[in-house]
């Protein structure tokens, strides 16, 4: 089954909280709050000094709080989710783009022009930097994998998904220069992982969704009809493992997609 929700500004985040769907929108310095149930809007977050091109969204259940990624300021919005509502921030390295929660319950950001990944916990204290090396340029989001291993997009010159190592050296690519065929991609920027370690790329210029194998061997398109068209810029994507729900935000069409009983990204169409 498919929901989607009103078109509106650019999506530059989604994710979810138990029965709480949280999107973040350019040009809006508040996070909108869904009911994951029925999809409405039920409430807003205000994040007053939040830029214009928020390029990220993350949650953390054990400190029960959102993270937003800020662009134009360089910096990452922590908003409690405990009641108070309270927002404080830090500085991170130039363009943080996409945000992920790892095991520990610290944040990875996802420095753009800095080329490089950095690790806070909670309240914004500098763990460690991973440094990409020159083949994973101009990165866009990441996932900690089991292995101590990570899968990152890029799209500097080369446009593809990269497998790298704490060292931020590449293992695996898949992708090249940019391209429409199944075998390029063009602007990948959000990614999700299913409990195979089957890797979903939202290919924002192709308007498509791309399923990679967790080697990065082999790849499928995962075709899907929204409002009876297709995608318009598929840019955030957040699975929700335990109710086996995929949400993906768009860039160009500004709706939050919802894709439900998708029990893991193995299929070619939904």
């Amino acid at each position: 089954m498919t929901h989607v929700t009103p078109k509106g500004n650019n999506v530059g985040g989604v994710t979810s909280l138990g029965d709480d769907v949280f999107v973040v929108r350019y040009n809006s310095q508040q996070i909108e709050v869904y009911d994951a149930a029925t999809l409405t809007l039920q409430r807003c977050h205000a994040v007053p000094e939040l830029g214009s091109c928020p390029h990220g969204l993350a949650v953390c259940a054990k400190n029960n709080c959102l993270y937003a990624s800020d662009v134009d300021k360089n910096n990452i919005h922590r908003v409690e989710l405990s009641g108070s509502n309270a927002v404080t921030k830090w500085s991170v390295a130039s363009w943080p783009v996409g945000l992920s929660v790892n095991s520990a319950n610290n944040l990875l950001v996802v420095s753009y022009h800095g080329h490089k990944v950095q690790e806070f916990t909670t309240h914004g204290t500098l763990l460690q930097t991973i440094q990409l090396q020159s083949d994973a340029q101009n990165p866009c989001h990441l996932i900690h994998m089991a292995n101590d291993q990570f899968v990152v997009s890029c799209h500097g010159s080369l446009h593809g998904v990269c497998i790298v190592d704490v060292k931020g050296t590449v293992i695996q690519r898949y992708g090249g220069q940019s391209g429409s065929q199944l075998t390029k991609m063009n602007c990948p920027v959000g990614l999700a992982m299913d409990k195979h370690g089957n890797i979903l790329v939202a290919d924002q210029s192709n308007n498509r969704l791309l399923v990679l194998d967790r080697s990065l061997t082999s790849a499928h398109e995962m075709s899907m009809s929204v409002d009876g068209g297709g995608l318009e810029g598929p840019f955030s994507l957040w699975y929700d493992k335990s109710r086996g729900r995929l949400y993906i935000g768009e860039y160009t069409g500004g709706r939050v997609i919802v894709i439900d009983n998708l029990k893991d990204f193995t299929t070619s169409q939904v």
